[in-house]
């Protein structure tokens, strides 16, 4: 069974509402949600009626810390070295909030590469639960059995809250097509089109701050180009003359974004697509058209931070002061992008910017003036280990 939390995006989303009641009646109908054995946390592939996978869903008690992850690494981690596990600047047990947050600011800035995700409540018998909690449910069911008139606040298993992303179709890892780019090219205007790609997933992560983006958990698409007649009368050098070449990436796995502080415990948690070749080029004028008309606007930017708390506020432990902290970092992260992109810097000139906090003022001042409402200030505290 479902149940949508709230939100600043759930209304008015009839496409998503309809997959969510298909993954209902499916689970209705016995067709339940299979684990994901990749990875350290409890995820599943959601099936619609038809048993075709539709999305995958995160519960928050089943993240890589959370108390009912089924996967026992991240158990051990935490039982044998409890002193340094996790990610010090992450709050623990809120990658589902994350994961809804990256797909918020991908939507209010148009970049059009995180698949559509939301926060939802899903019970499954195929998730992780506690013995008593499955004991308990047998024990309903049998009592209502026996007495048909007697009737439970809940019948089943406790709904369980997490993020619902809309499973993505025809992509493969980075790594498969990064690997295969490099040797055999596709024609330029191909990699022009991977290139503006690649610049919006730069900007998504940099403004989230990911910590987590290796080459195995941001997808591409790529559509060759049509084979063409052996003796037709064509140029080739020119991109007019080739048919069906598309390329597409897709960001997932953003759980561990929107820290609280910039890493500065042991490790620097890089940006991993710096060091491809792709980032040594200057952001384009399509990138630059399209992010800094928003971002520049500090209204924009203010909209942005209030959706996400309508966002974040849903978990039972919100902290407001370190959601504060989360949107000062993310602040700063835009106020060094808007100014990459004005002085044609590429992505990996940006990432060697120094990491920038923009707080609000603590004065209480009320003027609409973003300087006025806000502070900046570098954040000094470097990691033992970095790479910039």
């Amino acid at each position: 069974m479902f149940e949508k939390m709230e939100g600043p995006f759930e209304c008015n989303d009839p496409q998503f509402s309809e997959l969510v009641w298909q993954a209902e009646v499916a689970i209705d109908n016995g067709i339940f949600p299979e684990r994901i054995y990749q990875g350290s946390s409890g995820s599943y592939f959601v099936k619609n009626p038809g048993n075709k996978i539709i999305g995958v869903f995160k519960p928050k008690d089943e993240e890589p810390y959370g108390r009912l992850n089924p996967k026992w690494t991240k158990w051990m981690h935490k039982l044998c070295c409890p002193c340094c596990f996790g990610r010090s600047c992450l709050i623990p047990n809120q990658g589902y909030l994350s994961e809804a947050g990256a797909s918020l600011v991908d939507s209010k800035i148009g970049l059009k590469i995180v698949p559509k995700t939301r926060v939802v409540k899903l019970v499954s018998e195929t998730f992780n639960y506690l013995r008593i909690d499955r004991e308990r449910s047998r024990l309903k069911r049998a009592i209502t059995e026996q007495f048909p008139n007697l009737r439970f606040n809940r019948m089943g298993l406790p709904p369980k809250a997490g993020s619902f992303q809309l499973f993505v179709e025809g992509y493969k890892d980075a790594d498969y097509w990064l690997r295969r780019f490099e040797q055999d090219p596709p024609p330029p205007h191909v990699m022009k089109k991977f290139q503006l790609q690649f610049e919006r997933l730069v900007v998504l992560d940099y403004i989230i701050r990911n910590t987590d983006r290796g080459n195995d958990n941001w997808l591409i698409k790529y559509d060759a180009p049509a084979q063409q007649p052996p003796h037709a009368d064509i140029d080739l050098r020119d991109p007019s003359e080739w048919r069906g070449a598309e390329v597409r990436i897709a960001a997932i796995d953003n759980g561990l974004a929107f820290p609280f502080k910039h890493p500065d415990s042991w490790r620097a948690y890089p940006y991993h697509w710096a060091w491809l070749p792709h980032a040594k080029l200057p952001f384009s004028q399509d990138t630059k058209e399209l992010v800094l008309p928003l971002l520049s606007d500090m209204n924009f930017v203010q909209e942005l931070c209030d959706e996400l708390h309508i966002l974040f506020k849903q978990d039972k432990g919100f902290d407001k002061g370190l959601f504060e902290r989360q949107m000062s970092v993310m602040r700063g992260q835009v106020l060094n992008l808007t100014q990459a992109l004005k002085d044609n810097k590429s992505p990996v000139q940006l990432v060697q910017m120094p990491a920038v906090i923009v707080e609000r003022s603590k004065s209480g001042s009320t003027s609409s003036r973003f300087f006025d409402s806000f502070q900046q200030r570098f954040q000094h505290k470097s990691p033992f280990f970095s790479w910039w």
